[in-house]
């Protein structure tokens, strides 16, 4: 290991990369901290949101990169093709920014079925259509077989600011409300269903999702939207830490207030999974102001995508910065991430 990196005990005792490392878990946010940041540090890339803010001849843009990897490449409620234009698109309209075109990057496995590329490209295609961008430019490779894993898509995004506030983790403060738009894990739980061949009484499918409009309308009723997240890897729990660790502050949650399909709810408990640590691909963390969360939340359920909304906690002073969950039987735990996430390979 280079004895110039300064690296903690979980690092150091992973002298090469493992699944966890592009989890989304304690693993991933140690590799950024060590290894990119050291290496790539400059005033664009300090607030570690899922895009930059950028100044073009003073004009503000958002510019993000995103790759895909997921298995299986077709599963209930979307593909890989929609994963990677809604992916994209979320992480712009996270920091509050208008998504406007995407590059797409396809690198392919030698005898990968062309019928099935096809079928990837036009998902992306409508997903793009619905989401209102323009994929604009593009590259493909080809790698030998057995050197990949059929088709892996990379994939940038440009979006422009409507408005003048700033969204960031961290600027959430004691005393601001939490929403979440809907129900937690059906991402994560839809793609181990198919990658497992489990059947449950209901198919569980994938909310796999452009949330660029309904984030518009949230910042139409309220411009002072602090903090906003959709909970991809490391679902609701890794999020939230992030934002807590950002913003210098603890956070607690209403367990009875988190909204889980009973499918879900059902297929976790069989599966020993946490909701709140399974990825999600159509949900976001929102955290506002306490005086603008019933406004908000009425904003947020007046759109399909947001039906399901609810306050789910609030941010608190806390030098500690933990996530806290109250119980229904009134106790409270810390709610704890893992090195890695608990289904790999999901997006």
């Amino acid at each position: 290991m280079n004895p110039a990196w300064s690296c903690p005990l979980p690092l150091s005792d992973y002298p090469r990369i493992v699944m966890a490392h592009g989890g989304g878990g304690k693993l991933s946010a140690e590799l950024i901290e060590h290894v990119f940041l050291p290496a790539f540090a400059n005033e664009h890339a300090t607030s570690q949101a899922d895009a930059a803010e950028l100044r073009l001849s003073g004009r503000r843009i958002a510019v993000t990169t995103d790759s895909f990897v997921v298995q299986p490449l077709f599963f209930p409620g979307g593909s890989i093709g929609d994963l990677a234009v809604n992916g994209t698109v979320n992480d712009l309209a996270m920091i509050g920014a208008t998504p406007k075109f995407l590059t797409a990057g396809f690198i392919l496995e030698e005898g990968f079925a062309v019928e099935k590329l096809v079928r990837i490209v036009r998902d992306m295609a409508a997903a793009a259509d619905h989401a209102g961008v323009v994929i604009v430019a593009g590259d493909t490779k080809v790698v030998e077989r057995g050197c990949g894993d059929g088709c892996y898509i990379n994939t940038s995004g440009i979006g422009v600011f409507r408005h003048d506030g700033v969204i960031a983790p961290d600027r959430a403060r004691p005393g601001d409300a939490i929403l979440l738009s809907g129900t937690v894990g059906d991402h994560g739980v839809a793609i181990m269903s198919r990658r497992e061949g489990l059947e449950f009484e209901t198919e569980i499918r994938s909310d796999c999702a452009s949330l660029a409009g309904l984030v518009t309308e949230m910042l139409e009723v309220e411009p002072r939207i602090r903090v906003l997240r959709d909970p991809t890897r490391g679902g609701v729990a890794m999020s939230l830490h992030e934002i807590a660790e950002a913003s210098k502050c603890g956070i607690e949650l209403d367990h009875g207030k988190i909204p889980v399909a009973t499918g879900v709810l059902a297929a976790c408990e069989f599966l020993g999974l946490d909701p709140l640590l399974v990825a999600n691909e159509g949900k976001l963390i929102a955290i506002v102001p306490d005086d603008s969360k019933e406004v908000v939340l009425q904003s947020m359920r007046a759109n399909p995508l947001g039906r399901d909304a609810a306050v789910i906690g609030r941010v608190v002073d806390d030098a500690n910065r933990f996530v806290v969950l109250r119980t229904p039987v009134g106790t409270r735990r810390v709610v704890t991430v893992p090195l890695g996430e608990q289904l790999p390979r999901i997006c």
